[in-house]
This record gives C-alpha cells, structure tokens and sequence, in this order.
C-alpha cells in the first residue's frame, strides 16, 4: 500500500496540470539570431534623387550573431549629425561588444533608440483625441497553428528570377522548439539568417541561406517534402514604382491633382482626421516641413543602410502633406514601415521584410495599408495580406510600372486589394502604367510635386503616388463612416468614379478617375439639400 505521501502525489489532478506546464516549456518560442537583407522594390520611376530603375537586382544579407529579432520600434530619433536619418543603436564597447538592456539583453545595433521587443498599440501625443479604430476593437490572435500545412507549391515558375538567389522563406508552426529549427536547417543544409513570429498569421517564418551550388527551385521542393514545414518560397523581391527628377519647388506652380480629383471639395468634409494609415516603403524624412509631426511612429526591417528615402518621403507628402502642399488626407496619421531601399536609391525590398512590416502594421491598429511597390506572386505575403483584411484593413497598391505589355504584378493583382493606376493633367493613362482586369481605380499619378529629402520638393511621376493619393482618400471615407468594410469602399470608390476611356470599366483606367468629393458624399447620411445643385450656400457641411 503506497503511503499517503505517495497518494498524493500520484493523484490524477495533480500529474496532469504539472505535465501540462512542462510540455508548454518545450513548446515555448526560442529567441533566435536576426539579420537584416534588402529585397522587394517600390513603384515609380528614379532620376538623379529619385532612384534608377536598373533591370538588375542586386541584393545584400547582413548576419550578425550577437543580435536578437526585435522587430517592434517605437518613433524614430534623429541626431544633429544625421542629416535625416534614424538614430543608431548606441555606440559600441571597447572589444566589439554593445551595451546591454535591462536584463541583460543585448541591444540590437541595427535599430534605432527606443526599439522594444514587444509590440505596443501607439500613443498619440498632443490634441485630437481617439485615433479612428476599427469597429469593435483589435481583432484577437490567431491561433498557434493556423493550418498544418499550405496548399499547393512554392515552386517559381522557370522563367521568374526575381528572387534572392541563394535564399528561401519557410513557414513553420510558431510552436517549433528551437532544436527542431536548427534540425530544419542541418538537414537541408542552410544556414539561419533570420527568424521572426508573425502575429496575425500565428506561425513563425525561417529565412533561410543556401550554403552550397544548389538552385533555389531546387531546395523549395527539398523542403516541400519534410514534414516540419507549413510552407516554402523564395525571398522574393519586390520594386517601388517611380519615375522622379530632383527640382527645386517654383515659387508659383500648377498643381492640377486635387483639381482632377475634386480635392478640395472633398476636404471641406473631412481630412482623414486621426485615421491610422500605414506606409509600407523606404525611410521617411519625418523632419521635413510638410510632413511635421504627422509621422506617429516608425518601424525599420531593415535596420541598416540611410533610414530614410525620397520615395517613401514623396508618397507621406502625397497622403498627409499640410505646408506649401496639401495631401490627401492632411488629417491622417502616418505609421512609416521600412522595408525598401538600404540606401538613397535602393528601390527593392524583400519577403521577410515586407510580411514583418504588414504584421506591425496590424498590430499597430492601422485602418489603410499603402504599398506602393510591386513583383511577383508571393504566396506568404499574400496570407499576410488575406490575414490584415479579415481585421478590415483597407489595402491599396500601385498597379505598377512596367508597361502594357506586363504580366499583373502583385501585390495590386490580388482580389482584396484596391489597384490603382495613374493619369496625366489630361486625364491621359500613365505611358508606362501596367494594365489588367484588376485596375480598380486611376488617381492623378504624372508630375506631381512631392517632398523629397533636404527639406526639397522634386516633380515625380508612377503608379506609386497614384495609389498614395487614394490611401488618403479612403481615410476621408473613414472619418465619415469608421465602419466601412474594406469591400464597401472599394465598391464606393468605383462607382463614383468618372469613367475614362472605354464605356464601363476597362483595363487601362478600372472603374475611372475617382471623385473624392462623390465618394466622401457617399458614405455620409442623407442630408435636407440631398439632389439639390451644390453651390456654396447649400454645400453639405
């Protein structure tokens, strides 16, 4: 007979609580080493500040094995020798070490001051209140493993290479040990560049290096045989889309976008006020004077190279300029992601980057999600994508730059996101705007004064500031109604639109040039001077 000591201990409402605990402390997500890699482009065309277009890509890994992933950053500082550019991780320690965190972590000496490893929701200093929230609140996470497997092949097709040539992305279960991971990798022979959790997919994401002569199709179907992975791609690489030439602004210039637009009609109804929109690009000059204080906080995937770029510079000013220009939600906050460019004229940005920066952005409460940027299908960003719209995020794209005869570029070509292609002064399509069945909408997107870095202005043309100019848009659609849905708005945005071209919708001009001031009116409540004239006595207020 077991004594009663024994008993006790052998009873079932104790054995099994305690075995619970211990199979969630093997199952805990390890801290793994990061590093930093440039990829994906955005959308415009470069010029001497701008950034050329090379048909190259070239791409640069950093590994640093003393780093931890600390993807979540708070508001960016600036130093007086930095001319715009993000504040350095601190400086190091005789022997090559950085200084340590409370706690004895050790800093990240790729990210600015202030970054924190956990995500935060913002805090808005100063007037104005609540920001503009998504109906109900923050959705919750989703669950640690959302599907044990992904349907289909990550396979690229034989004639893409517009990826990291000696790379892959694999999605695992976030629940993966630590020995597993680095198992993962011994078998296939890799070599971890980095590893990160993505929130609002619930999984874990392995960037990956190929260490030997083998192809990265090759190693993809490798990998689609072993029963740790969810998922597995290339890094590809996307592109921003400009065509940009650095000019001093005019004194007396002719700004015929918000005019095409009915902008300013539109703004004496709302400015976007407090709507959370986040741009996915390069760095952004946040000291600029058009763009004074709406930048609320910043998040850098990259982490090395000039923080800041004139084109995620220009597509802030397109948004939320408010000085010698005005944007088209002047009202709005800007959470500025960098996930492009390791320097001034960089223009590409890669998988991890990008699908990190999406997470943030979600977690950060955005309403609107800007990506002025554009490549090949990409399965894993695209869950990423499918994941941020099921919260009612709304998602715009440029629809690219590379011409009539190009393919659909992605991420504009998938079904849950708003499209946009560019016109001229003359309501003209963009010379070298893509063309499909998915253009949702044309914006004035042709020689545009924008803000660029030095506190200048330069006259750029592309798909990219097309698609800013209705991110702003829909956040005044948004003041007005917060409880849009994301289909509801892009339903609103083309039926109001003024049809070009072709009777109907088509593929150069989607829908039409949007009209700001009739999509606003669309989601207000009926009023009293409801199908009268608007004349400035009568005007909707």
């Amino acid at each position: 007979m077991p004594s009663p000591l024994i008993r006790s201990m052998l009873r079932p409402d104790r054995i099994v609580p305690a075995a619970f605990a211990a199979v969630f402390a093997l199952l805990s997500p390890p801290a793994v080493d990061d590093a930093a890699a440039q990829g994906f482009r955005v959308q415009g065309f470069g010029g001497p500040s701008g950034g050329a277009h090379p048909r190259g890509l070239s791409h640069r890994s950093v590994i640093n094995s003393k780093t931890k992933d600390a993807p979540w950053s708070r508001a960016a500082t600036r130093q007086p020798n930095q001319k715009g550019g993000m504040a350095s991780g601190g400086p190091r320690r005789p022997g090559g070490e950085y200084p340590k965190r409370p706690g004895g972590e050790t800093a990240d000496p790729r990210r600015p001051k202030g970054d924190h490893p956990n995500p935060r929701w913002p805090r808005f200093p100063g007037p104005g209140g609540a920001v503009v929230a998504i109906p109900g609140g923050p959705m919750p996470a989703l669950p640690p493993n959302l599907s044990s497997r992904r349907s289909g092949t990550g396979v690229p097709s034989a004639d893409e290479r517009r990826y990291v040539p000696n790379e892959v992305v694999v999605e695992v279960a976030r629940t993966l040990s630590p020995q597993a991971l680095n198992a993962l990798a011994r078998r296939h022979r890799l070599s971890t560049l980095q590893s990160f959790e993505i929130q609002i997919t619930g999984t874990r994401f392995q960037r990956l290096r190929i260490d030997d002569r083998r192809s990265v199709p090759q190693v993809v179907r490798a990998l689609e045989t072993d029963g740790a992975v969810m998922a597995v791609q290339p890094n590809y690489i996307a592109t921003l889309q400009e065509m940009g030439a650095r000019l001093s602004l005019p004194a007396d210039i002719d700004l015929y976008a918000p005019g095409r637009m009915r902008m300013p009609e539109a703004l004496r109804l709302a400015t976007g006020d407090r709507v959370l929109i986040a741009v996915i690009d390069g760095g952004v000059d946040t000291g600029h004077p058009e763009l004074n204080g709406m930048v609320v906080t910043t998040f850098d995937a990259i982490g090395t190279g000039d923080h800041i770029h004139p084109h995620g510079t220009s597509i802030v000013g397109a948004i939320a300029a408010r000085a010698r220009l005005q944007g088209t939600a002047p009202g709005a906050h800007i959470l500025a992601a960098r996930a492009f460019g390791t320097n001034r004229n960089g223009m590409d940005g890669n998988t991890s980057d990008i699908i990190r920066s999406v997470d943030w952005a979600v977690q950060q409460g955005a309403r609107v999600i800007n990506m002025s940027f554009a490549g090949p299908r990409n399965p894993a960003l695209e869950r990423a994508l499918v994941a941020a719209r099921q919260r009612g995020i709304v998602l715009v794209a440029a629809a690219g730059n590379q011409g009539p005869s190009s393919p659909p570029l992605y991420p504009a070509a998938l079904s849950g996101v708003i499209a946009v292609t560019a016109t001229d002064q003359d309501d003209r399509i963009f010379r070298a705007a893509n063309r499909g069945n998915h253009i949702a909408v044309a914006a004035p997107g042709v020689d545009l004064w924008l803000p660029t870095l030095d506190n200048d202005y330069r006259l750029t043309s592309g798909t990219s500031f097309a698609a800013a100019a209705i991110s702003g848009l829909v956040a005044l659609m948004i003041e007005r109604n917060p409880r849009l849905s994301p289909d509801q708005i892009r339903n609103l945005l083309m039926s109001t639109a003024r049809d070009l071209g072709p009777a109907g919708r088509d593929p150069q001009f989607g829908a039409g040039l949007v009209d700001a001031y009739q999509a606003v009116i669309s989601v207000m409540p009926p009023s009293p001077t409801a199908g009268r004239p608007v004349t400035a006595e009568n005007e909707v207020k």
